[in-house]
């Protein structure tokens, strides 16, 4: 049986030529890494990435957004404030009515990378 790619390298590996000190000072910091990983699990629910590319047509209340995904009101706004929390939502309220857009554009252009390297062969 053959043995893993990764026991190979052990074995037979010197490393390649890198500067792998001049790597590891550029590489993004501790701190961001948690942010930037945080960022992603809020991407990670499909109820959050609907809500997410209903709003990158256009500005929304909860009761279009409920109406759109088909879930209560509240279930909506648990998720909008999570999506606020995270800055990828802001609100603007008019009256009693609180509308719901994209935080900026970086929002957007993520999903649309994303959508570009998931049709990507």
């Amino acid at each position: 049986m053959q043995q893993p790619i990764a026991e190979d390298c052990e074995v037979t590996c010197g490393g390649s030529e890198a500067d792998l000190v001049r790597i590891k000072a550029e590489m993004i910091a501790e701190p961001l890494i948690q942010d930037i990983a945080e960022w992603f699990k809020v991407l990670s629910d499909p109820t959050r990435v609907k809500i997410i590319s209903a709003l990158m047509r256009r500005e929304l209340c909860v009761h279009d957004l409920s109406e759109l995904l088909e879930m209560g009101q509240s279930a909506v706004s648990h998720q909008l404030r999570y999506l606020r929390n995270m800055r990828m939502v802001k609100r603007r309220k008019v009256g009693k009515t609180v509308y719901y857009a994209l935080d900026d554009s970086h929002i957007e252009e993520i999903i649309q990378v994303t959508l570009e390297h998931l049709k990507h062969k």
